[in-house]
This record gives structure tokens, C-alpha cells and sequence, in this order.
């Protein structure tokens, strides 16, 4: 089996193609563990297998986190997966790149040979107030089933002591306020349409240097609660930069439209018995 490593602003995937759609769910949970730690495998935050798609789509998306657990969906390796597809003759139209995902139907298209921008699920929950402990956050569930993102907005300073945030992180991603577990968001503002911020990922267990749907769902409270004007923000995470648009009509947001950097790592081949 060949692969593809890849990554999105950091936020690094493993890549592969099951043609037949055969592959059953423990076959990509084990298939994820290997590949995504760094003893057995190339090392990554998750798994991306592409299956051949349907009627009005180019493929299926399955992810795996590096636990092996199901994801709902990944914005990042959703702008990955977009790529891979185009560049491996999966897609043929770059500007309606279509597939679906456990979470629903994404759509994305190809900016330039690196940057790819990615419609990510819409909304199913959005509470801008969810209580959580003594903290009170965003929350927002992209597509159904839902991804749960927890948005919690902290003090610049803050990022300078990423032990005492994870930890923050690790007890919010499994607070009962979120039935679901949750990924966790931390942001701050750094100017006029502009944030700092670094996610805590269930299924990966620690901070990733980029999260897309943590930014999608960042921008839709932080926008939705007016602590910023307009419909854009620039994000500024630790493996790069992402910018999310949101489309509204009336009180309604149509799309939720993320757009950053992809790279081609590298390729490899399972050796199934080993």
C-alpha cells in the first residue's frame, strides 16, 4: 500500500487510497495506528483514506485520529485530501472539488498549487455561551454528526506557559459540559481581524500546530458575538496562517470557508508484513 505524507499549516496527515471501499473500520483503525506513530510509521496527527465516491462526488473522505478513533471530519486534511485528489487524477475540475465526510458533504477548490480553500460543514450546534467548570466558552458542532469545538477566548500572556494551557485544554476536552469530548480552541486577539490561537485535538491528546475546523468554529463565535467586525479573520496559529470567511444571509451563515497552505512531504509503501 502506498502513501502520502502531507500536512496543512502543520497539521500533518498520512494519505492513501482504498479503491475497492473494502477496508472495514478496524482495518483503518489498526492501519491509522501504525502509520500515524513515529516507531511504526511515517508519524502524523491522522489518517486520510480516499474511497472512490458516488453520484456528485469525486471521492470519500474517511479520517482517522492518531488514536485510531473515527473523526467526523478535518478541515486541514480536508484541504489536503483536495489536493491529493487533483494531483492524483481523483478530482478533475480543481475549482469543484466535491466529497463527502462522515460529518456531511464538503466542497473545495484549488487557489494555487499549494493553497486550497475547503467549505467546511455547516453548523448543526451554536451556543456562544456553553458553561463549562468556572469557564464560559463557545460552542460550536460543524456538520452531522456534529464536530464538537469548544472556543475559549484567553490573555496574550497565556500562550507563553503551553504546559499550564494544556493541561487547561485536557480538563475542558472532557468536561461534561460536552457530552461528545471536544476540541479544544484557545484565542487571543492580535489586531484589527486578526487572532492568535493553538487547539487542543481529541484523538491526538496534546496541541497540533494547526487545527481548520478549531479555526472555522473560532471564527463563527468570535464573529457571531461581535468581538469582531466583518466576515473574515486571519488566524495565526503555530504551523502557519489560515483565514476564514463566513458567507451570512439574514441571520444565517451560509458557508464557512477556510483557506490556507498544503505541502507534500513525502511518499512510502506499507510492507504488509511487517
Amino acid at each position: 500500500m502506498r502513501y502520502t505524507k502531507m500536512h496543512g499549516a502543520g497539521n500533518s496527515f498520512v494519505l492513501t487510497e482504498d479503491p475497492t471501499g473494502k477496508l472495514t473500520g478496524e482495518d483503518l483503525q489498526a492501519l491509522a495506528l501504525r502509520l500515524c506513530s513515529p516507531v511504526t510509521g511515517p508519524g502524523a496527527d491522522g489518517l486520510i483514506v480516499l474511497v472512490p465516491g458516488g453520484d456528485g462526488v469525486d471521492f470519500t473522505m474517511r479520517f482517522y485520529n492518531s488514536d485510531g478513533s473515527l473523526g467526523e471530519m478535518c478541515g486541514n486534511g480536508a484541504r489536503c485530501a483536495a489536493r491529493y485528489a487533483y494531483e492524483h487524477g481523483l478530482a478533475k475540475d480543481p475549482e469543484h472539488i466535491r466529497f463527502l465526510t462522515t460529518a456531511g458533504p464538503v466542497s473545495a477548490r484549488r487557489i494555487s498549487r499549494e493553497q486550497y480553500q475547503v467549505r467546511l460543514n455547516d453548523p448543526s450546534v451554536i451556543d456562544l455561551e456553553r458553561r463549562a467548570g468556572d469557564r464560559l466558552c463557545g460552542y460550536v458542532e460543524l456538520g452531522d454528526p456534529g464536530l464538537p469545538q469548544a472556543v475559549v477566548e484567553i490573555p496574550l500572556p497565556a500562550f507563553e506557559d503551553p504546559d499550564a494551557l494544556r493541561e487547561k485544554g485536557r480538563a475542558l476536552r472532557w468536561d461534561p459540559a460536552f457530552p461528545k469530548g471536544t476540541n479544544v480552541t484557545f484565542v487571543s486577539p492580535i489586531g484589527p481581524g486578526r487572532v492568535r490561537a493553538v487547539t487542543f485535538e481529541r484523538g491526538v491528546e496534546d496541541f497540533t500546530l494547526a487545527c481548520g475546523t478549531g479555526c472555522g468554529a473560532a471564527a463563527l463565535v468570535l464573529i457571531l458575538s461581535r468581538r469582531f467586525s466583518g466576515d473574515r479573520l486571519e488566524i495565526s496559529m503555530p504551523g502557519g496562517e489560515l483565514s476564514v470567511d463566513l458567507n451570512r444571509q439574514g441571520g444565517q451563515v451560509r458557508d464557512i470557508l477556510l483557506t490556507g497552505p498544503t505541502a507534500v512531504v513525502g511518499c512510502g509503501t506499507l510492507d504488509a508484513e511487517n
